[in-house]
């Protein structure tokens, strides 16, 4: 039972989100701290996960996928109510009646400070219970119900184009110069989110319309998934603006963008310098892996990455650890934090980036990586580099 009741933490944390909406004020940034401070905590004092149970009952698991599409539908909602004029649909009149706290005069209390951080908890929320579980979803191609959720799902950070870019795209051209989500050596995280951005658009735009050619149909048609996927994004904005006018829905699109720029930053430390022979198929050495217990519970084993790219197919919760892959700096939220800190986050990469070569690269591999490394603008990268060409 405990197996699967982990995975409802996920579901807690959402709510604890929602719950700081509408407490409102100092509770929104006491919720930030809370959640952020807590996953850094529980990631360095729970240790690893290296548990593969047997689950008899895999739809719950998929209903606790389902279950993220109304549980993010309510944090946008609360979010728009807090930082929106007015009671919308009188809820805060209704749930001051029903609990005696005074919703409405803690948002009136509501700053800059406050709204700042609500905007970041719901980028956080939009990245985590959005895309986390879209992630999962859009696998599950043979799924009209998990496809139509986890679209759904990515609309809230303008990207339902991941559905097609990352399953199709991605997981094909992975630790290749040919994928956009793969970040070279020596690339900073800021400039990655942007160019990854970019290109992965252009890349599912070009496999969508490569895909109705093949089908006999005009790439501007509403079977077009990635132009649906824009209105879809579109259609939620525009219910932002009418809940909550101007404002609102300029701090949702923030809020939006900020979990848009979650993927590609967890993109960016997933694949960061890898390199692959592209005639090889994809192997669990190919990923940054973690197993830290809280990070892996609550975000459906996304961080059991090097399985999942050497076998896509694989639900969440038959992922196995690979210990023995490479290894990130640590857990998720932590290597998020070290990723947008640059200087920091070569000085304790370029080591790994190195282990890396020498320890997993084929022989062609070594060939690549001793290119990415001279190529890299890092010193101890271009160092290696220099040996390495010398010594061949």
């Amino acid at each position: 039972m405990f197996h699967y009741l982990k995975y409802f933490l996920f579901h807690v944390i959402g709510l604890a989100a929602a719950a700081a909406m509408y407490l409102g004020s100092d509770w929104i940034i006491y919720g930030l701290i809370v959640i952020f401070g807590g996953y850094l905590l529980l990631d360095a004092t729970l240790g690893d996960d290296i548990t593969t149970p047997d689950f008899q009952h895999p739809g719950i698991l998929t209903a606790q996928l389902w279950l993220a599409l109304p549980l993010l539908s309510l944090i946008v909602f609360s979010f728009i109510w807090q930082v929106s004029p007015g009671d919308l649909f009188g809820l805060g009149e209704f749930l001051t009646g029903l609990t005696g706290y005074d919703v409405l005069a803690a948002k009136a209390e509501a700053s800059w400070v406050s709204n700042t951080c609500a905007v970041i908890i719901t980028g956080l929320m939009i990245g985590m219970v959005g895309t986390i579980t879209a992630h999962e979803l859009t696998h599950r191609t043979w799924d009209p119900i998990s496809m139509f959720v986890g679209r759904w799902l990515l609309a809230f950070s303008f990207d339902v184009a991941f559905a097609v870019e990352h399953v199709y795209g991605h997981h094909r051209y992975v630790s290749t110069t040919k994928d956009p989500a793969t970040a070279p050596r020596g690339r900073n995280v800021y400039y990655h989110v942007l160019a990854s951005t970019i290109t992965g658009n252009i890349s599912a735009l070009k496999l969508e319309a490569e895909r109705l050619r093949r089908m006999g149909y005009s790439t501007l048609s509403v079977r077009n998934s990635v132009l649906r996927g824009y209105v879809m994004s579109a259609f939620i904005v525009a219910l932002a603006f009418m809940a909550g006018g101007v404002e609102a829905m300029l701090l949702f699109i923030a809020a939006g963008l900020f979990g848009k720029a979650l993927l590609e930053i967890v993109n960016y430390m997933e694949h960061y310098g890898m390199v692959r022979n592209p005639e090889l198929p994809v192997q669990p050495r190919h990923s940054w892996n973690t197993n830290k217990r809280f990070s892996s519970w609550t975000m459906f084993n996304l961080t059991r990455h090097s399985h999942h790219h050497a076998h896509g197919e694989v639900p969440y919760q038959d992922l196995r650890p690979y210990p023995e892959a490479p290894t990130m700096i640590n857990g998720y939220l932590a290597t998020i934090v070290v990723a947008l800190i640059p200087p920091l986050w070569h000085h304790l990469m370029t080591p790994k980036v190195l282990e890396w070569d020498e320890k997993y690269a084929s022989d062609e591999e070594k060939v690549l990586a001793a290119e990415a490394n001279r190529n890299s603008g890092i010193k101890g990268l271009m160092e290696h580099g220099q040996v390495t060409t010398q010594q061949a």
